[in-house]
């Protein structure tokens, strides 16, 4: 218990000292720039109490249930005797399909659970005065983090080079953009930002470098990261193709209705 205690309390000192150049920004430009009283201060006194706290606890809750987790799941999940408990030939990428599924089930999760989309999508809806559903753009966002990540797992399994996923991804973002309705682009490009935020980071990256340490002639340093940048990419090409299936949808039941 003692361990713990001080444990979380070195982690509110980090909190503390990361957090205070904002605090120090915010107060400063409030006092000696707009040279105006800080409204409802012991509100936000609060709040930022609250933020603090908030932050160490959920640091601390990574370090001694998200990663060790993240791994956990990993090296179970890549065991031979897990997965081809009866043979003794070796494994190829297509005997993985557990881990393609579980990385395809947690990225879509974590990105539903992301507070940062959650956030983007009301403030979308707002502004569009209902046009983008809040739903909508999180499943949309969410389907294109699962096939990031499951992708992802299938670079680091077989050993492929990121840069061609990168490369080729980004083309088809940027073909994309060329015919995608332009209320959505700028949307798509921020929605690829936001999922890689404090839910769905600790565990990819959690789940990457336990793959890269379990899976046979893989680096952790070279080979386990990368899926974040999978997880920034694919959103992008699901919003992008959901504003286009949207626009095809609607021109199509215009064109219905007019003949």
């Amino acid at each position: 218990m003692m361990e713990i205690l001080t444990n979380l309390l070195y982690t509110i000192m980090d909190t503390v000292w990361d957090v205070l150049p904002i605090a120090a920004i915010i107060f400063g430009f409030q006092i000696f720039i707009l040279r105006k009283p800080i409204p409802n201060l012991k509100n936000i006194l609060v709040g930022f109490l609250l933020v603090l706290l908030g932050l160490a606890f959920f640091l601390e809750g990574l370090e001694a249930a998200l990663f060790p987790l993240g791994k956990l799941m990993a090296s179970q999940l890549t065991n031979p005797e897990f997965i081809a408990p009866d043979s003794h030939q070796i494994l190829e990428w297509w005997d993985y399909y557990w881990v393609y599924l579980f990385a395809f089930s947690i990225g879509f999760a974590t990105t539903i659970a992301e507070p940062s989309l959650l956030a983007v999508a009301i403030k979308a809806n707002q502004v569009s005065a209902g046009a983008i559903g809040t739903w909508g753009l999180r499943i949309a966002v969410a389907i294109g983090v699962a096939i990031g990540i499951a992708l992802g797992v299938y670079r680091i399994i077989t050993g492929t080079p990121l840069y061609w996923y990168i490369i080729t991804g980004y083309i088809v973002v940027l073909t994309q953009t060329m015919f995608a309705p332009r209320m959505i682009i700028a949307l798509a490009y921020d929605s690829g930002g936001v999922t890689t935020s404090t839910v769905t980071v600790p565990l990819v990256a959690a789940l990457g470098l336990g793959l890269a340490s379990t899976v046979p002639g893989r680096n952790p340093l070279l080979d386990g990261f990368g899926l974040i940048a999978f997880a920034s990419l694919f959103p992008i090409m699901s919003v992008l193709g959901y504003a286009q299936l949207s626009a095809w949808r609607n021109r199509r039941i215009q064109k219905l209705s007019t003949q």
